[in-house]
């Protein structure tokens, strides 16, 4: 699975700059930021083929050095809260492979990730700032009707993750 870092969160890790992916599925691609929310550092996901969305808020230093583990954690709760089982989860991870960090996956992705991002700050009363995981704030964006890539037209990126998995 391609994890691809926006150009800010490989500053904010210092990290040097990815290679290109190579993944051709899109469905085992997500593009990684991180936002501020309410002041804290927070990490954005958004799958590139359904524009599903998690957020993580107020990660520590130690967590941000464990990206993949980081992504992982917030994956599975956030499927799980979305009413997926742990096991369809799980299944999905399984076949997307290995943790592989890459650049973000396109123009197109981006300016959804943005998109995404606008979404967030919109629903920022959704946000529980007791945890990191965000499931209302997750269901608020996810459910809001947008646009993606991977689908035509109008749609929630919820239905479009059910389809992806």
């Amino acid at each position: 699975m391609e994890l691809g870092l926006t150009f800010p969160l490989q500053r904010f890790l210092k990290s040097k700059t990815p290679a290109y992916g190579t993944q051709p599925d899109r469905r085992f691609c997500w593009d990684l930021h991180v936002i501020d929310l309410r002041g804290r550092r927070s990490l954005l996901a958004v799958h590139c083929h359904s524009r599903y969305t998690f957020v993580r808020y107020d990660v520590s230093p130690l967590q941000w050095a464990d990206l993949p583990g980081l992504f992982r954690e917030g994956l599975l709760e956030s499927l799980t809260a979305a009413g997926f089982s742990q096991a369809r989860a799980k299944e999905y991870l399984q076949r997307a492979g290995d943790f592989e960090i890459t650049r973000t996956h396109g123009r197109r992705e981006v300016a959804f990730l943005n998109r995404t991002w606008e979404d967030v700050l919109a629903l920022d009363l959704c946000l529980d700032p007791a945890g990191q995981a965000q499931p209302l704030l997750d269901h608020a964006v996810n459910t809001r009707p947008s646009r993606c890539v991977g689908f035509e037209g109008l749609g929630s990126a919820l239905s479009r993750m059910a389809a992806s998995l």
